[in-house]
């Protein structure tokens, strides 16, 4: 007999452009996670509207990160990729998680202390969205969620709601645990090093983003930033090597070796980065032709979206019936309507 897989629950916003941070700490465990878990990849279009949008840039973003996401090797055979707005089991679920989270748990969480500092209007729904979170994970019985260290809260949120919704009511709820990669591959910004590599960055000078052409990425990292030591070591902890630092840990993480080792290969900095783009083109190339692709066959990212959207139904749908029934809403009856 089979063992059951574990189920894991990835999340992304289908907002800004994708950077090889994102590649190398998300997408890439998100492609060889699918041989070990039954996995979730949930693109969530709903939380991007906690802060101002442009309704036309959300729809094509949102197919875009489909295209993207099959792109980098996610299989939709295998597993089960989905809009968020698709199955309306999410707010339907988050409506009982913000009923059941509190006002000090949710004003707590420090993204929304981050996002709203300074902001002249802050929406409900960037305090509440936590909630919605929680209910993106328990919707799908998920227990296991890859996270970064910011986003550890979250899952903690969840797992306390799940706690506090299943002693009220009785057991419905997985409670979920947080998948944290052995090695976290950290990219920070070529030219600010001491900052982490975002595609929420104003300008983005210092990004390589996924779809960057061969050219703009051997650009960008000619000018990296290095320093006047004008010897190649990797140096932990040291402000002042910071760039050369993250040039070695970005060419380490792409080909599965130490820093220290990678540095020993190196004598002169124009020699390190020209590896380093090398080394980038080979991974980010055929991930932004397939992306091309699957972009231009509309047709197809559709197909395999709505086989998502069934899968992810499915599974919804069954955890919303026995929460619905756990706080005593009255089952909906079905009926036929002469015409």
């Amino acid at each position: 007999m089979t063992a059951k897989l574990e189920r894991v629950l990835s999340g992304v916003q289908p907002t800004g452009q994708p950077t090889l941070g994102n590649y190398l700490g998300a997408f890439r465990q998100w492609r060889t996670q699918q041989q070990q878990y039954e996995s979730v990849f949930l693109i969530v279009d709903q939380h991007a509207l906690t802060v101002e949008h442009q309704p036309a840039s959300l729809r094509e973003g949102t197919l875009q990160m489909a295209a993207l996401l099959f792109a980098v090797g996610i299989d939709p055979q295998r597993s089960t990729v989905v809009i968020q707005s698709h199955v309306p089991g999410h707010s339907q679920l988050a409506w009982l998680m913000e009923c059941t989270a509190t006002y000090g748990e949710l004003s707590r969480m420090i993204q929304f202390k981050d996002k709203s500092k300074g902001s002249a209007m802050v929406r409900a729904g960037l305090f509440t969205y936590p909630a919605l979170m929680a209910a993106d994970i328990l919707l799908y019985q998920t227990d296991l969620v890859p996270v970064g260290e910011d986003q550890i809260q979250h899952i903690e949120l969840a797992r306390t709601v799940a706690t506090r919704f299943n002693h009220a009511y009785g057991e419905v709820f997985t409670l979920p645990r947080s998948l944290i990669p052995a090695v976290a591959a950290r990219v920070m910004d070529l030219g600010h090093p001491e900052m982490k590599m975002s595609k929420s960055s104003a300008d983005g000078q210092g990004n390589i983003y996924l779809l960057d052409s061969d050219d703009q990425i051997r650009r960008k990292i000619a000018k990296a930033k290095t320093d006047l030591f004008n010897e190649v070591q990797y140096v932990e902890d040291n402000p002042e090597r910071a760039g050369v630092r993250n040039l070695l840990e970005i060419l380490a993480a792409l080909t599965d070796r130490e820093p220290k080792e990678v540095a020993a290969d190196f004598h002169r900095y124009g020699d390190l980065k020209e590896a380093t783009a090398t080394a980038v083109i080979e991974q980010l190339s055929p991930i932004r032709e397939r992306y091309q692709y699957y972009l231009a066959d509309q047709a197809q990212l559709e197909s395999w979206l709505a086989v998502g959207r069934e899968r992810a139904t499915r599974l919804a749908a069954s955890t919303l019936e026995r929460a619905y029934d756990a706080v005593g809403f009255l089952p909906i009856k079905e009926v036929t309507l002469a015409d």
